[in-house]
């Protein structure tokens, strides 16, 4: 074997050992939190915010642990954005068609009036633009996920990402909770109330735990409602991307194109034509989940509770504003049907 030759092993093996010590960390945070959401048996305990949970507790407990930065790091960016793109192949254009006009321009109605609305409300109430950006991305499209996602081209700060999701993870529970009283006080039909819940609820599995509470027929209903909604991650975070570019912050270099949102839109037109074989679909979700939780335990582990106490009440304030306008908004339109 030459010299070159034995190089290159070499270099791999450092690159690999370099890694490795972050990627089994949050790798063993994210099978923590999966395993604790089976053994209690709750869906809605959602593991992504378990994981951040169990990161902020180490990284405040110990400190920063330097030689993990590198695997955290890859886990934050890397990782995350192939989980987005792999997110794609859950879903089909002709899910989306199955809702109708009505279903649709309510989800879409529903998610950019809510963007709109908490952006100005978090300039009115003083919150930093980038949280306030954060935390309209997860109460309109699709929660932690949709954090995580935005901030790629919002690039805000590791404590302005933990308090969105805990924004959205605590809204979100309000209305897995209160949706299916609401719904059943308001007796609406099946397929109105799925759609409410798949338009309003923040996380897909707080949308399936209260969709399936109004029966089979709403389950089926908010399930494809949200997935729907997942799909227009893709061009809120290509918009915002490019309003960040024109916008050209000093200090901060041009935001990226986030070329994994293309792949995600590739995946769901490749899943349309040519759907995933069924035996492959579990395995599929079940990674995808992983590679999402790994990523939460690394924003966990990055995460500085003094730093994110210092932001005070207003992007609290902020959270409940746009829960209540997701929900109020989504319902009347639904009913507008």
């Amino acid at each position: 074997m030459s010299p070159h030759q034995d190089a290159l092993p070499r270099s791999l093996y450092r690159r690999i050992s370099l890694y490795l010590p972050g990627l089994a960390l949050t790798l063993t945070l994210a099978l923590l939190a999966m395993t604790a959401q089976r053994l209690t048996g709750l869906m809605a305990l959602s593991p992504l915010v378990l994981a951040l949970i169990l990161g902020m507790l180490m990284r405040n407990a110990l400190g920063p642990l330097p030689a993990t930065g590198p695997g955290i790091t890859f886990s934050m960016k890397r990782i995350l954005r192939a989980a987005i793109v792999l997110l794609g192949l859950q879903l089909t254009f002709a899910q989306v068609a199955t809702l109708g006009l009505h279903g649709v321009l309510t989800i879409v109605l529903t998610l950019a009036g809510t963007f709109v609305l908490v952006k100005r409300a978090g300039r009115a109430l003083g919150v930093d633009r980038k949280l306030a950006e954060l935390i309209a991305a997860g109460t309109s499209v699709c929660g932690a996920s949709a954090v995580l996602a935005t901030n790629t081209v919002t690039r805000g700060t590791d404590e302005d990402v933990a308090y969105a999701i805990a924004c959205v993870s605590v809204f979100g529970t309000l209305s897995m909770l209160g949706f299916p009283l609401i719904g059943h006080a308001l007796a609406l039909p099946p397929e109105s109330y799925g759609l409410w819940t798949g338009a309003s609820i923040h996380e897909v599995a707080q949308v399936v735990a209260a969709a399936f509470q109004g029966g089979e027929v709403a389950g089926q209903s908010g399930t494809v409602a949200k997935l729907a909604r997942v799909i227009l991650l893709a061009p809120l975070i290509l918009t915002l991307g490019a309003f960040a570019r024109r916008r050209g912050e000093s200090g901060t270099g041009p935001a990226p194109t986030p070329w994994f949102v293309i792949g995600f839109i590739a995946m769901v037109a490749l899943n349309s034509l040519l759907p995933l074989p069924e035996a492959l679909h579990g395995p599929v979700v079940a990674l995808t989940s992983l590679m999402l939780t790994m990523a939460l335990a690394a924003m966990g582990l990055e995460t500085d509770l003094r730093r994110l106490r210092a932001k005070g009440l207003r992007p609290l304030l902020l959270g409940a504003f746009g829960w209540i306008t997701v929900s109020a908004l989504g319902l009347g339109l639904v009913l507008l049907g």
